[in-house]
């Protein structure tokens, strides 16, 4: 059985009195049933690491570039989110393909330079209103996966989050029916590309998740956690989405 993952993305939030969350998630969940990481911004990675050391929660960046290092001014490699105590990259979320204009291309090159590094990638995908309400949601993701995963996914390396752009800081949430089919959809795709890691690879839901929603959300068979935003600011709001996820999945 694939291990749950509650994933935080803090976006563009937190300074250093944020770190005391993290303290706060320490206490309520010492040996959690399911991996928690939280990706803060990049001005907070390395204390935030410092501050999560041995416990249970794992961190990561919320981007990175395709190189290694050079003359890119205001970006961060995936090098040095390893260096800064951090173990996984968000790459290709919505924010970002829309914000920066990234291309499946892009993602995927940002994919593979977190692979390279040792990290884990988080690799996000999903439709916008327009073409959900114009039925193609299927063959957007289906592009995306074709497009935005490099080869040698495996169930360690690799994450892939589903997140439809009109849910994301929203409010609003596709049915349980809609998140089904999709994330079955995705399984059957990572199946048939990666073979047996297919089935190994977690597959998150993301897109306006709190404690209200979340038990319903990761009753989903193919929901393997979620990646939250806004509710994952305050461990007063992560800690009841991570106690749902393990009743679920732990």
């Amino acid at each position: 059985m694939r291990r749950g993952l509650a994933a935080g993305n803090w976006k563009m939030n937190g300074t250093a009195a944020s770190l005391g969350e993290v303290e706060v998630l320490k206490t309520a969940h010492p040996a959690p049933a399911v991996d928690i990481l939280i990706c803060p911004p990049a001005t907070l990675l390395e204390r935030l690491s410092s501050v999560a050391s041995g416990s249970a929660i794992a961190t990561g960046g919320q981007d990175c570039h395709p190189e290694k290092a050079g003359a890119h001014t205001g970006d961060i490699a995936a090098g040095m989110i390893a260096d800064a105590g951090g173990s996984h990259a968000i790459v290709g979320h919505s924010e970002r393909r829309a914000d920066h204009h990234e291309t499946d291309a892009i993602v995927r090159a940002k994919a593979e330079a977190a692979l390279a590094a040792g990290l884990v990638a988080v690799i996000c995908l999903g439709e916008s209103l327009d073409q959900r309400e114009s039925d193609q949601t299927l063959d957007v993701i289906g592009a995306q996966l074709a497009g935005s995963l490099p080869d040698g996914l495996t169930g360690a390396n690799a994450v892939i989050a589903y997140e439809p752009i009109w849910a994301i800081g929203t409010g609003k949430i596709p049915t349980i029916e809609q998140i089904t089919e999709v994330h079955d959809f995705i399984r059957a795709e990572l199946v048939a590309r990666f073979g047996a890691e297919g089935e190994a690879i977690r597959v998150l839901y993301g897109g306006s998740v709190k404690p209200s929603n979340a038990a319903e959300i990761f009753a989903v068979a193919n929901v393997d956690g979620a990646l939250v935003g806004g509710a994952s600011l305050k461990a007063e709001d992560f800690s009841p989405i991570i106690a749902a996820l393990e009743t679920a999945k732990g």
